[in-house]
């Protein structure tokens, strides 16, 4: 498999491991993809560009983001019991044999029958449902007739059918830092804690740390920066690193639930590792530097395929090697909105700034 199978996919640069490629499947199409990609990196590197459709007027959506924050491209993956449903496509890593499959669509994602409800738009507003069907007696049954319906026209991922074939895990663990995040400042406290002689736990929720500094070229000073940083944290016996591993909740008297993902949607039935691990975590103090969103500008259309934030943008081209187009119009209200203008240029693209 080569770049060459991959329209969007950089001949040159990023942070996947070009030696190890893979294939997937959505929808039932091939995929072609590098250990390292995700599957929405993946999917933009062959050029998918709808990746997903809206809930209720199932208008066409692309990949808008690189992180959990996702709206659109939705995806499940597995089958029968190890169905997994509502996955943003960013945070689904890319496994030679992965199957996912899109929703809300029928019969395919690009011809969805669904999308005839925009021509209802006017007389479907947020909310109509729960002023038209609810009524005193026969209102009542014809809100529960139609209640199915408008289920399965809004639905998005469907249950497993069949019970789970994989094993998971319960620890209790205790610490006195916890960091959640791995960016440049996660990094930085658990190394000034750890230097204390703290005990340490650094929680990433992507394969890598590095956060924010992953969306810089990669053959630059950020990762002799990261690289120097990592292997210090490493040699602390007090410090340990969980990535792939989510802080979901912070609870009374410092406790926290953490889900660490161990194993792979593709791990063989029965296999020893757990598929994931819950953690109930105790910590005397935590550091939250999880970093930020970008926020997007409002405007019409700001949903549809191509539109993407400037920051993922970055992050597709400089840690995934994939240019996800040809042409951009870059819309700026704020510093780091220009940081991508010469990746752009770099990668080869047209831009117009619009600030």
């Amino acid at each position: 498999m080569t770049v060459a199978a991959q329209p969007n996919r950089l001949a040159l640069g990023g942070r996947i491991q070009r030696d190890r490629p893979l294939t997937m499947h959505f929808d039932g199409e091939p995929v072609a993809g590098f250990h390292g990609d995700t599957l929405a990196s993946a999917l933009l590197a062959n050029g998918v560009s709808i990746a997903g459709r809206s809930f209720k007027y199932h208008r066409p959506r692309g990949i808008f983001s690189a992180g959990p924050e996702e709206p659109g491209a939705l995806a499940q993956t597995g089958e029968h019991g190890r169905a997994t449903p509502n996955t943003p496509a960013t945070m689904i890593p890319a496994e030679d044999g992965l199957r996912a499959q899109s929703q809300n669509r029928f019969p395919s994602l690009r011809y969805d029958f669904g999308a005839a409800n925009q021509l209802l738009s006017p007389f479907i507003a947020a909310g109509f449902y729960y002023k038209t069907f609810i009524g005193p007696g026969k209102g009542t049954k014809f809100w529960m007739f139609c209640e199915r319906f408008i289920r399965r026209a809004a639905g998005l991922g469907s249950a497993a059918d069949s019970p789970d074939p994989d094993s998971y895990d319960k620890v209790n663990a205790f610490c006195d830092t916890l960091v959640v995040g791995g960016g440049i400042a996660g990094l930085s406290a658990a190394l000034a804690a750890a230097r204390m002689g703290a005990r340490v736990i650094l929680a990433e929720q992507h394969p890598n740390v590095g956060g924010a500094l992953l969306a810089n070229p990669a053959d630059g000073e950020t990762d002799q920066l990261l690289e120097k940083l990592l292997a210090e944290l490493q040699n602390f016996p007090n410090a340990k690193i969980l990535t792939q591993t989510v802080v979901f909740g912070a609870y009374d008297s410092g406790v926290f639930g953490l889900m660490e993902r161990c194993g792979g949607e593709t791990r063989p039935p029965g296999a020893e590792r757990p598929r994931l691990r819950f953690h109930l975590l105790r910590a005397k103090s935590a550091v939250l530097a999880s970093g930020a969103i970008e926020r997007p500008p409002v405007f019409g259309g700001n949903d549809l395929p191509g539109v993407m934030l400037c920051e993922s943008l970055r992050t597709y081209a400089n840690h995934f090697a994939v240019l996800p187009g040809k042409r951009a119009v870059v819309f700026a209200n704020n510093n780091r909105a220009y940081a991508v203008v010469p990746d752009l240029a770099r990668c080869g693209a047209n831009t117009l700034v619009a600030d």
